[in-house]
């Protein structure tokens, strides 16, 4: 499928049936596979032979829409996890342990933030965060002997910020550490980090490849780019003999394009087992068949309620890169010729409490702990998924408490802008 334009991809990688096999993918539900001999499962369990032995490791169904997937970003291996969270959980656990160190954007998710500061730290792992508009002076100034990896999002939910991920490779790759991007807002139709450089991309599957909130999932996407045992005393679970696997070291047995999702899939999963459902799988790929149709209008949908909202008295700050008053525009028009996603972030005069009145009174959108979604959603993300945080924090990860986060679906545009502007007259 290399020689294929996106939109076919997004259609018919990853699963290419043979004479008389099911035209769709197939949905192998079960957890257990049977063989004739333990000799041949043995080969399973020594990664000598590929196969299948129990689903809460690998699923054919799961498989395919991995393949898929990684043919949309330009990938060589992935593969699907029980959520986005646990897609980025296990990117960066893959390659650190305690006493590793890791460079992140502060300009994420919530969730992602209080996964790296909070969680990760109580296994020893610690975290410089850096703006997404640092130099590379002060990108360079926060590594240290044992970082492992550096992380950031494409465009950063719900901040907005688009990062320079060509300079952050830069600075990564001269420190001898991977660039992991989460590639979720953008999905691989608008922006394919590999491209400009980073070496792993997660996705919180559940959002625009989806499309619907139908299914939660995640995938992981591994490059093959980056030379691991050139950088051996940094990754010793890569470079080094995994005695739990019976001494295989898996950047020599499986190469760069296939040790980190081997590693990932063989050790991370089998111990944590955070596996996406074959039925999830499969309504993940029903999205993934319409994703290159889907994400133009979320982002014409999007541009229209930004240009809106900035000519409106009552919004103080309107956050959306496809703007020209927009601080990223311009690295936008590097890496999202095409528009960023649907996601739009304002303030409204009055904050906090304005807020709240604003999203009452709306009719049409919902208020939801959601996002990236065929029907538009809303939400406070102060008090909700950045709920953890202190102001000082929700600040510098660029949330104030009285901002409002608004994912514009695929309804009319013109619907959408009259929601808000009645809504806006109750404020």
């Amino acid at each position: 499928m290399d020689n294929y334009s996106i939109n076919t991809k997004c259609v018919q990688a990853g699963y290419r049936p043979g004479n008389g096999e099911p035209r769709q993918i197939p949905i192998v539900q079960s957890t257990t596979f049977k063989y004739d001999t333990s000799e041949d499962m043995g080969k399973l369990f020594d990664l000598e032979a590929s196969g299948y032995f129990y689903t809460r490791l690998q699923n054919p169904t799961n498989d395919y829409v991995a393949a898929k997937i990684a043919a949309l970003e330009g990938g060589k291996a992935a593969m699907l996890t029980s959520s986005g969270q646990a897609a980025n959980f296990f990117a960066l656990f893959n390659i650190c342990e305690c006493g590793s160190h890791i460079v992140a954007s502060s300009s994420i998710y919530g969730g992602t933030f209080n996964l790296i500061s909070v969680t990760m730290a109580k296994m020893g792992i610690e975290v410089t965060f850096v703006s997404p508009t640092a130099s590379e002076e002060e990108l360079n100034a926060a590594f240290k002997e044992n970082t492992r990896a550096m992380f950031g999002e494409t465009i950063a939910n719900p901040a907005l910020t688009v990062l320079d991920i060509e300079k952050f490779a830069k600075v990564a790759h001269a420190h001898g550490v991977p660039l992991i991007v989460d590639n979720t807002f953008p999905t691989p139709v608008n922006c394919r980090p590999i491209e400009w450089g980073a070496d792993i991309v997660t996705h919180s599957t559940t959002k625009y490849m989806d499309g619907h909130g139908a299914a939660v999932g995640g995938c992981i996407v591994d490059s093959g780019n980056f030379d691991w045992m050139a950088h051996a005393e940094k990754f010793p679970g890569l470079c080094t003999p995994d005695e739990s696997y019976h001494g295989i070291t898996y950047a020599e047995k499986f190469g760069k394009e296939g040790a980190f999702i081997t590693k990932c899939t063989s050790q991370l999963m089998r111990d944590f087992g955070c596996i996406q459902s074959p039925q999830h799988a499969f309504i993940l790929n029903l999205g993934l068949e319409s994703l290159h149709v889907r994400m133009p209008r979320h982002v014409e949908n999007g541009q229209a309620v930004a240009e809106y909202l900035e000519k409106h008295p009552k919004i103080t700050k309107v956050n959306y890169s496809g703007l020209p008053s927009d601080p990223y525009y311009s690295v936008a028009q590097k890496y999202l010729p095409n528009g960023g996603c649907g996601v739009v972030s304002f303030e409204i005069e009055g904050g906090r409490a304005a807020a709240e009145k604003f999203m009452k009174a709306l009719k049409l959108a919902a208020i939801e702990t959601h996002v990236a979604d065929a029907r538009t959603c809303c939400l406070n993300p102060a008090t909700s998924t950045h709920r953890q945080m202190s102001e000082e924090q929700l600040i510098e990860a660029g949330v104030p408490a009285g901002l409002v986060r608004m994912s514009c679906g695929l309804e009319d545009k013109a619907d959408l802008i009259a929601d808000l502007e009645q809504a806006l007259a109750q404020v």
